[in-house]
């Protein structure tokens, strides 16, 4: 099991990369086309953090319109936060508030709304992730301000940003920035998309493990366009070790018709001990049951230990319903889905029943 949610940071700036102006009234760096890319996305993710700073001057909702309202999550190292504010009164999510441990006593009975969680003294970021992830948060996405992305992207613990840039420049010093100084992960991110939204660009960039996740699990994807022709679907696998080296590969039908792709990866491993630190790349969701073999894709891969498993695609109910994911997370194992690769699967796999995809790049 992760011992942190994946954190996607999000933040519209200027050309000279402020979020606001000084001015009363809030800066609207967005257009409408990417307001509601941002719904989407809020809706997609189990919590939504931003900073005390940012329900002081913004005082927003943190709802959405495409799906469940995300948790609430902000941190403070003050304790000055208005009870009555938007953040605690709106939505039926639940607030949480992280702050450090001599506040705690006082913040719980000032404000009844949300829960009041220890992080420290000082405060400690990773205590936090750690406490989101035993409450059930899989995916966090922290919007700011300028302090909460800052300490986000130099406690190296961003796996993805999605940064919007506007066609104009603020021109203020003290306007405030989308990060300040400080010391920051060395290396450059992988560059993952780039839309134009209206006026504005969204640069999606992935950085660290998420970055080699996306790269090798393109390379499973690729390797099942060396499927034969089948009835059946077509599906990559890659296992690598701790180091990220490759332990081996697969793909379906690679030695007979009735193979899939992790089982073959992962009988040409034996008992390797490197399996009890790997990642194993599918495709294609692990099976959880076949009608072709009596031990599925997902059993291979419990028996074998591996405690990682990153794939793109949810398997369709074209011949069982798979739950895949769900019994190796219920075993304790990180899963984690890449649904922006999905397409790619869905191209391979068109030849099935019911199978389609958007075109593919």
């Amino acid at each position: 099991m992760s011992k942190r949610p994946y954190v996607l940071a999000s933040a519209a700036m200027s050309l000279d990369g402020r979020l606001d102006d000084t001015s009363d009234t809030r800066l609207l760096l967005s257009s409408s086309a990417d307001f509601t890319r941002v719904d989407r996305v809020r809706g997609s993710v189990d919590a939504i953090l931003v900073g005390a700073n940012t329900i002081r001057a913004d005082n927003p909702r943190l709802l959405s319109a495409s799906g469940p309202d995300p948790v609430k999550v902000t941190l403070t190292s003050t304790g000055n936060l208005d009870p009555d504010a938007r953040f605690f009164t709106t939505g039926d999510a639940a607030k949480l508030v992280y702050a450090p441990t001599p506040l705690v006593p006082g913040l719980t009975e000032r404000l009844p709304r949300a829960t009041v969680a220890d992080a420290g003294d000082p405060f400690d970021l990773h205590r936090m992730l750690a406490d989101l992830a035993a409450r059930g948060i899989g995916r966090l996405m922290v919007e700011g301000g300028e302090r909460v992305h800052t300490m986000f992207f130099t406690e190296d613990v961003v796996d993805e940003l999605h940064l919007v840039v506007a066609p104009l420049f603020v021109g203020d010093e003290h306007a405030p920035r989308f990060v300040g100084p400080g010391k920051y992960p060395q290396g450059r991110m992988l560059l993952a998309e780039v839309r134009q939204l209206e006026d504005v660009v969204l640069l999606r960039y992935l950085t660290g493990q998420a970055a080699k996740d996306h790269a090798r699990l393109r390379e499973a994807v690729a390797l099942a366009d060396n499927c034969p022709p089948s009835t059946t679907f077509r599906v990559g696998a890659i296992v690598t070790d701790a180091d990220d080296r490759v332990l081996a590969t697969g793909y379906s039908g690679e030695t007979d018709p009735h193979d899939h792709a992790e089982e073959v990866a992962l009988a040409k491993l034996g008992d390797d001990p490197g399996l009890a630190t790997a990642t194993i790349y599918s495709s294609l969701e692990p099976c959880s049951s076949r009608t072709s073999r009596p031990k599925s894709c997902t059993r291979h891969i419990l028996e074998a230990g591996i405690p990682r498993i990153v794939f793109a695609w949810r398997e369709p109910a074209v011949f069982v319903d798979c739950v895949g994911a769900e019994t190796l997370r219920a075993a304790g194992r990180e899963v984690i889905e890449l649904p922006e690769l999905a397409d790619l699967v869905k191209h391979t796999n068109s030849h099935l029943p019911g199978v389609t995809a958007e075109p593919t790049s």
